[in-house]
């Protein structure tokens, strides 16, 4: 395992779109064991495959519902590859991001308040997640990112945050 190198905007590998992964072997969960502690390295709460240089339909989350309130609030951990939206609510919020490949700046971006995802696990078994809130924000976001999507593509307003910001937007 190693923490890989987190690409910038304007690498190009950001703004193509993934291919599907298509086969599981020691080199995709090398792949996956890799991001999982690039994202805790980083630290963030989501991670795409594009965002280490690798053009593949791969993203790893890891949130806890209550990481605000309490930091040991247990996390859970979301591994998944070819992830596509079942279903997505009606319901738009806006919220600030921040991203790892686009350092020093946040915005507000407008984002469904439920989603349903559906994909397959690091073993390549189907897999299904209903994700709301600031979880289903975080997937949308890394869900975007391979499709060579930014989030300052889809934001109101982008700003260099102050500190606090910033920690609170990194998605």
């Amino acid at each position: 395992m190693a923490i890989r190198e987190i690409v910038y905007t304007p690498d190009p590998v950001l703004r193509r779109k993934a291919h599907k992964v298509t086969v599981f072997d020691k080199e995709t969960k090398t792949l996956i064991e890799d991001m999982i502690e690039t994202l805790r390295e980083a630290p963030g709460v989501g991670l795409a495959a594009p965002q280490v240089g690798i053009s593949s339909r791969l993203i790893v989350i890891e949130y806890g519902e209550d990481e605000d309130e309490n930091e040991d609030a247990p996390k859970k951990l979301y591994i998944v590859a070819n992830p596509e939206f079942i279903k997505k609510s009606d319901e738009m919020v806006e919220g600030v991001e921040g991203c790892l490949s686009v350092p020093n700046l946040v915005g507000t971006v407008d984002r469904h308040e439920e989603v349903l995802i559906k994909g397959l696990n690091r073993n390549g078994q189907p897999i299904k997640i209903k994700a709301k809130g600031w979880l289903a924000r975080i997937f949308q976001h890394e869900m975007d990112h391979l499709d060579g999507i930014l989030y300052t593509d889809r934001a109101n307003r982008i700003w260099q945050p102050s500190e606090g910001e910033a920690e609170a937007a990194d998605v």
